[in-house]
């Protein structure tokens, strides 16, 4: 038998190899994906998400975490086409059209699909026409928009104009980020939330569903 707390030690240490190896074994004894993802990678996303806001953890080491229970979800995915899947939400993130920058932007999506939600990546330079595709298609009830440019960061103005034209503002949580980006800045465009960081994020994103 598995010992799927190795697998949370793994995620927590960011040991992809060793995550991935514990979840090939409990593939093989038809252990519930949702149990593992619920139980034991959710859980370890968490605590290293409280260890970073605590300064026990640093950047590096949430990328590792995010790396490791990527590998492992990746293994589970496969298993989950048609079941029920408790998650969260669904979440469209994108780089908004004219900036290239993705590590911030990927270790939040990572975050998110740790903790329990469904995450449409949709990469960088995305046109706000390919994020309101995105919303429709996929039903997601929170867009993340990410800049890292001062040049590009006003796009994200334009993107929440289009949802507003297209009639589906009220329908989707606006949430961004990025280096330059504030929460001043959010509350001028008319955006739902702002955070400085992925675990932040994750919060942010469960109070918005709630709220």
């Amino acid at each position: 038998m598995a010992d799927l707390e190795s697998l949370y030690e793994a995620i927590l240490k960011g040991k992809l190899d060793v995550a991935k190896a514990v979840t090939t074994e409990v593939i093989a004894e038809n252990v519930d994906p949702q149990e593992i993802i619920n139980g034991y990678m959710s859980r370890a996303m968490e605590d290293i998400g409280k260890r970073f806001e605590e300064g026990k953890a640093f950047v590096p080491e949430l990328l590792m975490a995010a790396r490791a229970m990527k590998g492992a979800l990746d293994l589970l995915k496969p298993l989950m086409k048609g079941a029920a899947s408790h998650r969260l939400g669904k979440v469209v993130i994108g780089t908004v059209k004219g900036d290239l920058h993705d590590i911030g932007k990927n270790l939040v999506a990572s975050m998110l699909e740790g903790c329990g939600f469904e995450v449409i990546n949709l990469g960088t330079d995305i046109s706000s026409e390919k994020f309101i595709t995105a919303i429709k298609e996929n039903q997601a009830q929170i867009l993340c928009l990410s800049a890292l440019l001062t040049t590009t960061m006003n796009y994200m103005q334009e993107v929440i104009d289009a949802l507003e034209k297209t009639g589906i503002r009220q329908e989707v949580k606006v949430m961004i980020g990025g280096a330059p980006v504030s929460e001043s800045f959010a509350r001028q465009i008319g955006a739902d939330g702002y955070s400085d960081n992925a675990n932040a994020a994750v919060t942010l994103a469960k109070s918005l569903l709630s709220a």
